[in-house]
């Protein structure tokens, strides 16, 4: 379940991502990454929860608080540059187990 979750939320993050590249760096969701992680971590709660690798060299993470829920996606660029592309509520892990081969599920 964590590569399905993974693969979604690198699929969402590389969805926004294409949407906004050029003016995302411009606006007031993005900063340098280590200015971005403090303030996800001082005011918010939320560690890394999962993290992979886009196109054009974009990392995007997934960081969440078990204890309040909330959780932000984010995409780095490979100048260091750092924007939130989605935030809400209600954060949970799962662990689910994979379909049997030839399941229709």
């Amino acid at each position: 379940m964590m590569k399905t979750a993974l693969n979604m939320t690198v699929g969402l993050g590389l969805m926004v991502l294409a949407a906004q590249q050029v003016s995302a760096q411009q606006s007031r969701n993005c900063a340098p990454r280590d200015t971005v992680i403090e303030r996800l971590t001082s005011r918010f709660g939320e560690t890394r929860q999962s993290i992979g690798l886009g196109s054009q060299g974009a990392v995007v993470e997934t960081f969440a608080s078990h204890d309040t829920g909330s959780w932000t996606i984010t995409v780095t660029m490979p100048n260091g540059i750092t924007c939130l592309v989605a935030s809400g509520q209600s954060f949970e892990e799962l662990a689910e187990a994979l379909p049997s081969d030839g399941s229709d599920a």
